[in-house]
């Protein structure tokens, strides 16, 4: 009887030991610390990003821009449409995060601190009045019209009528994209010096025997005036992309090189550069090259 009992005491003990071991519970602490590192969310950007530079680059900036903004309510991006000039000047003194310009830059602004990143390719539109007979110009025409070459509409397959020749303001990055192409830097004999895209179009709308040039994101869609073929190519995204439309140039970011960008600033960039903003770009006129 006595082993009895010591049999079931000892059971029990047992049991009692085996209960308290699997009956242990964690603390709220012990289970969510770690989860609650791994998902914690990043801090939301903010603060403003400055965009200075090219008219030209207006759709595709305003675009990406209000995109971004729609992502990150935190940041606002800004865009002074000043011409690829004042936009470059403005990325080497500081005073814009982020210049444009719609051209390449030069050996010595590369030189003097300056780097570029080209975010889309843009066509430059050569265009004339809509009631122009001319369908069609070369570059060496388009050239010898600029020079004062070639001085009336006759000349080149159109009713009689002298020449008017419209362009951009110097410092413009189209007008040195299209003088670079056509041979024609400093040697363009313009009647009008235009400070703006939409200017050059407004112009070229108003004269019947006007031409001018103009970047083919802002004469897409536009029935005012009319872009002729340049060696038989019309100016689109695709004959743009594929080289075959010689009249084209790219769309710059310029940055300072060396300087570090705010988060808002390099997150922007970034977006701008990626594959993800390409159909935005391309909705916009240009052709992007981001893969």
């Amino acid at each position: 009887m006595k082993k009895t009992l010591a049999l079931i005491l000892t059971l029990a003990l047992s049991l009692a030991v085996l209960t308290g071991c699997g009956s242990k519970t964690e603390t709220p602490a012990d289970t969510n610390t770690d989860s609650n590192a791994q998902t914690e969310a990043p801090a939301a950007l903010s603060g403003s990003v400055s965009t200075n530079g090219s008219t030209s680059m207006e759709k595709v900036i305003g675009a990406l821009s209000e995109q971004f903004m729609a992502d990150n309510s935190g940041v606002t991006v800004t865009y002074d449409p000043t011409g690829s000039g004042a936009g470059i000047e403005a990325a080497s003194n500081g005073s814009a995060d982020i210049g444009l310009a719609s051209r390449a830059l030069k050996d010595e602004e590369k030189a003097g601190g300056l780097t570029e990143t080209i975010v889309a390719l843009d066509g430059i539109a050569v265009i004339v009045n809509t009631d122009s007979k001319v369908e069609n110009l070369t570059v060496e025409q388009i050239g010898k019209i600029f020079t004062g070459e070639i001085t009336d509409w006759s000349e080149v397959g159109g009713d009689a009528g002298t020449i008017s020749c419209i362009g951009r303001e110097a410092g413009s990055g189209t007008r040195d994209g299209f003088e670079s192409i056509t041979g024609t830097k400093d040697a363009c004999k313009l009647d009008q010096e235009l400070t703006s895209t939409g200017g050059v179009i407004e112009a070229v709308a108003g004269n019947p025997n006007a031409i001018g040039y103009a970047s083919l994101s802002a004469v897409e869609g536009k029935n005012t005036v009319k872009a002729v073929t340049v060696g038989g190519v019309a100016c689109t995204e695709e004959t743009v992309l594929n080289g075959s439309y010689a009249i084209q140039r790219p769309f710059v970011l310029v940055t300072k090189t060396g300087v570090t960008l705010s988060p808002a600033a390099q997150a922007f960039f970034d977006y701008a550069t990626s594959s993800a903003a390409s159909q935005l770009i391309k909705a916009a006129g240009a052709v992007p090259v981001a893969k």
